[in-house]
């Protein structure tokens, strides 16, 4: 994608956005765009640029995939250049992995995993929800972008590790 899907859909960069709102703004971009209404001869274009926008929403819509994006927009390092992790977080979740294996095999253990999962998403929603503001009001320092991506690279691997624990596990994003 060559443009950013804030851009794209016209909305102003921030992690906090609702779904209403994406959708509002991916269906007046598309409606504009449209390939059914292009000129005949910009239509392989139209199509494409339907295709970006649709990848632009998918994008938004997610709010790990929206912080990311939001991250490389304000020029913070992506998952490949920096795969640090908060202090103490590998041990943690060594342990974290060990009992939910044992306890994953009953469909009570399997429950209280899908529980804690739900209760870690929604808790690096907030986090990374409070270190964008801060990057907003106070500026995107270095350090608090690569804090953002230390939450960023935290919040992949529960997401991970829950996949792995339960390959039929789907994200509710």
């Amino acid at each position: 994608m060559s443009a950013d899907p804030f851009t794209l859909l016209g909305i102003g960069p921030g992690f906090d956005l609702d779904r209403a709102s994406i959708d509002r703004a991916y269906r007046a971009r598309a409606a504009a765009m449209h390939p059914d209404l292009a000129d005949p001869a910009t239509a392989e274009e139209a199509a494409g640029a339907s295709a970006a926008l649709n990848d632009a929403r998918a994008t938004l819509a997610d709010p790990e995939r929206r912080a990311n994006a939001l991250l490389a927009i304000l020029g913070g390092p992506d998952a490949s250049a920096d795969r640090s992790l908060p202090d103490g977080f590998l041990m943690e979740m060594m342990d974290v992995r060990q009992r939910a294996e044992a306890e994953c095999v009953t469909n009570e253990g399997h429950a209280r995993w899908e529980r804690w999962a739900d209760e870690r998403r929604e808790s690096s929603i907030a986090q990374v929800s409070a270190l964008f503001a801060r990057a907003f009001s106070d500026g995107a320092s270095g350090a608090l972008l690569a804090d953002i991506r230390r939450a960023l690279n935290a919040w992949r691997y529960i997401e991970r590790m829950i996949e792995q624990l339960d390959p039929d596990h789907a994200d509710p994003m």
